[in-house]
């Protein structure tokens, strides 16, 4: 299935969100996620089922200063 994460085309088998998370290595409490543009709570994510051509925007915290 072809999905868009923050802004760049992939392809991938993946499904469902919280696997799709574990897969690109984010992790953690802070993430924000949104599927066309409708905010997934972290409690949701692991029964987010993802389709194809989703739009999906991932934010984390940046380190730095």
């Amino acid at each position: 299935m072809k999905l868009t994460i923050n802004g760049e085309d992939h392809q991938t088998d993946i499904s469902i969100l919280s696997e799709l998370l574990t897969a690109l290595e984010y992790e953690g409490d802070w993430l924000a996620t949104a599927v066309n543009g409708e905010l997934v709570h972290r409690d949701d994510r692991e029964a987010f089922a993802l389709n194809d051509r989703d739009r999906i925007e991932i934010l984390s915290p940046m380190q730095g200063g």
